[in-house]
């Protein structure tokens, strides 16, 4: 379980037949929710938080899983817990494509080869995560997602409307007449033109494969293909990386390194 700043994020393995017994990862977001069942508590293998916690939830602290447990190099101490697995979890999916040795996906154009990883996070903000070639943190940049953007025009200014999004890019109008349609419409092409300016940006090393993930991230993948931007779109990076580095705590618990 991934605790966002207005979302809970779940992730579920269902049983199945093989040698680990264990099917694909099922995830699903939710508001906060007032209370835990205990059966909820009892089935809780690992949780970590970006946002607030609820004490009365009394959550089991030593299913917490913190920074010092996502094995990324050069990472600060205020680094949130979310962009930290997302950066490490596109870093790992790349680095076994290489030992794959396999061309680089071609689902959406991506050039997510191995090297470094730009991940851009569409969520509450757009948190842009770049790890370089050998797994160590090399900075990033946050700016305010877009519902946020939209909170903020009708909130600042007299005659702008509250405005939702779409629920599909399908719906998003190029240039639309009305205001509503309008404010939606340059938030996501805004956030879509960001992602694709600081993936062609100068890096110091190989140009970043790009990975896109987040609430948003179904929204902006559409638009990012409009603009001929190669990426690879995984909606719950950071809570498959919550899952993979939870396996790993519990068949053998984790001992940072001096660098992490």
């Amino acid at each position: 379980m991934l605790i966002g700043n207005t979302h809970w994020h779940w992730g579920r393995r269902e049983p199945a037949p093989g040698r680990d017994g264990l099917g694909a990862l099922h995830c699903w977001s939710t508001r906060p929710p007032e209370c835990l069942e205990q059966g909820e508590l009892e089935q809780l293998l690992a949780w970590a938080a970006v946002g607030p916690v609820p004490p009365e939830l009394e959550l089991p602290p030593q299913l917490q899983l913190t920074l010092d447990a996502v094995p990324l190099f050069g990472m600060p101490a205020w680094l949130g817990i979310d962009r930290a697995l997302a950066g490490w979890g596109a870093w790992q999916h790349q680095q076994e494509r290489k030992a794959r040795e396999g061309p680089p996906g071609d689902g959406d154009g991506s050039r997510g080869g191995p090297g470094p990883v730009l991940v851009a996070d569409a969520g509450t903000a757009l948190s842009f995560t770049r790890v370089a070639g050998n797994g160590t943190f090399a900075g990033g940049r946050l700016m305010a997602g877009a519902g946020l953007q939209l909170a903020a025009l009708a909130g600042a200014t007299a005659l702008l409307p509250q405005q939702g999004l779409p629920d599909s890019a399908a719906q998003l109008e190029t240039w639309p007449i009305a205001t509503g349609a309008a404010m939606a419409s340059g938030c996501l092409w805004g956030l879509a033109h960001a992602i694709a300016g600081a993936s062609r940006q100068d890096h110091p090393e190989q140009a970043p494969g790009l990975w896109l993930t987040g609430g948003d991230a179904p929204r902006l993948a559409p638009l990012l293909r409009e603009l001929g931007q190669p990426f690879e779109l995984v909606p719950n990076l950071a809570l498959e990386a919550l899952d993979a580095l939870t396996g790993a705590r519990i068949s053998r618990p984790w001992r940072s390194g001096p660098d992490r």
